[in-house]
């Protein structure tokens, strides 16, 4: 059973900087010392793997790779691989939403600049030998900028350029060590770091090319079946997430070994891992690659108990988090709470039904991690906004707040969470600071404006985060 706390979730590119992006530098030590300062005891971030060309953390080229553009460059300048010329050049133009276009442009060659000055290349191969996965993740990235960026199923070019292997080597090394020195912080301050590992990788992935027993493929390496959702919630035509489903006969033969090399790695980054779609374990949504839309797909049953077994001896030493929103059955229930991992209850969905909700706070049981909302969902504001005049009145009432200051009342919402009996309940930043829908993380379903929200360091200052220290202490989270 989890102690009794609360965290705050902020994905590392929304720190500010000065960089176009957030990163493992200062900013992060900074945001660990509000944290600390409101009484948080977890800080929930998003994957930290490469984000694909729609800037999702979601589908990467590879699970086991850290976003070069997190690398922090004061730090590569102090350390002598960047000049204060090209510091200075790096300089973001707005501070106010990541400049993917612009890091896509300019971060790698400059990155790979500094790999080349490093006098002592041992650390880099000494870190990709005992990490066989990420050096797979290396050569695929200079095997595709060989094949002039072609999916891996039309590689002509197999033997890679071992220059091109290193830099991407280096970009993992040094964002593994700034990311530890983070970390190692962040337990100093008494603050514990909640991973997302995605249940599904992208077939454009080295994890599909260089694994590909391990999914449902055709003869051609291409995805037989994608991923996906039915309608629900988010999306009334439901959702084709593109991802290859799992050969998951032949992993339980193999003890679910690739899947635990994923886990080992989490628990190398994180004090805590949310084992996203969660359900998918249970039954998965089986959608042909050749299907119009997302309504031509079935359920299908996944390994189940057999899974949760064989990762036991992992899941035994850190918070397990079961993401299980979505279309939810009884034998999805009995699967969590199987487990023994804390499930997840969001607010906002608690005002579509009734009183009997699991969404709500009063039907909140203790073993579960509690939100306003999730990297999926409005903000707290921009979600009050847009709810119907009765679901807006219902809130107002259960939260105590009268209804012609419903625009004021994400003080009051929040604290309802945090009295509720969720073991952990886990705040968006932005509900923090009170901000709109302008600064949501991603709406699903949607291709672009996703990913990019970035806070100042003004707003991180000013922020009243003694405020929730009080809270924390007055409803035992502290």
């Amino acid at each position: 059973m989890m102690k009794r706390s609360s965290g705050v979730l902020c994905p590392v590119f929304s720190l500010p900087g000065g960089y176009s992006i957030g990163s493992f530098g200062a900013p992060a030590f900074r945001f660990l010392d509000r944290l600390a300062e409101g009484g948080f005891s977890w800080w929930q971030v998003l994957p930290l793997c490469v984000c694909d060309e729609c800037n999702s953390p979601y589908k990467s080229p590879s699970t086991f790779s850290l976003n070069p553009y997190f690398i922090d460059l004061p730090t590569l300048c102090t350390e002598g691989l960047i000049t204060e010329e090209e510091l200075a050049a790096a300089r973001e133009s707005y501070p106010y939403l990541c400049e993917y276009d612009r890091l896509r442009e300019e971060r790698l060659p400059l990155l790979f600049r500094a790999a080349a000055r490093l006098a002592d290349r041992t650390p880099v191969e000494e870190f990709l030998a005992s990490h066989p996965q990420v050096g797979e993740f290396c050569r695929f990235m200079a095997l595709r900028t060989q094949n002039g960026g072609s999916d891996w199923q039309n590689f002509r070019v197999w033997d890679p350029d071992e220059e091109i292997v290193f830099c991407w080597g280096f970009t993992q090394y040094e964002a593994y060590r700034q990311w530890q020195t983070v970390r190692a912080y962040a337990k100093e301050r008494g603050i514990g770091i909640i991973g997302d590992i995605p249940i599904y990788v992208a077939e454009q992935s080295s994890d599909v090319c260089f694994h590909r027993e391990e999914f449902l493929l055709g003869p051609d390496g291409r995805a037989r079946f994608i991923a996906g959702v039915p309608p629900d919630y988010f999306s009334a035509e439901g959702q084709m997430w593109g991802n290859p489903l799992y050969n998951w006969p032949l992993a339980r033969k193999n003890r679910y070994a690739f899947f635990r090399a994923r886990l080992s790695w989490m628990l190398e980054l994180f004090d805590g891992v949310r084992l996203d779609h969660f359900r998918g374990f249970e039954s998965y949504f089986r959608i042909p690659a050749t299907a119009a839309s997302a309504r031509e797909g079935k359920w299908v049953r996944g390994p189940g108990k057999s899974f949760l077994r064989a990762i036991s001896d992992l899941t035994s030493r850190a918070l397990f988090i079961a993401e299980d929103l979505g279309e939810i059955t009884p034998a999805v229930e009995e699967l969590v709470e199987s487990s023994g991992f804390p499930s997840m209850r969001v607010l906002q969905f608690g005002f579509l039904g009734d009183s009997k909700s699991p969404h709500l706070p009063h039907n909140y049981p203790e073993n579960c991690v509690a939100y306003t909302g999730t990297h999926d969902n409005n903000t707290l504001l921009g979600y009050l906004f847009e709810m119907s005049a009765g679901e807006r009145q219902w809130l107002m009432r259960y939260c105590g707040v009268s209804e012609e200051n419903w625009v004021d009342s994400s003080p009051a919402i929040l604290r309802t969470l945090l009295s509720s009996h969720a073991g952990l309940s886990i705040l968006p930043i932005q509900d923090i600071f009170g901000f709109g829908a302008d600064t949501r993380i991603n709406t699903p379903g949607v291709a672009s404006g996703n990913w990019a929200y970035r806070m100042t360091d003004g707003q991180l200052t000013l922020a009243d985060f003694a405020r929730f220290l009080s809270l924390n202490r007055l409803y035992g989270r502290k």
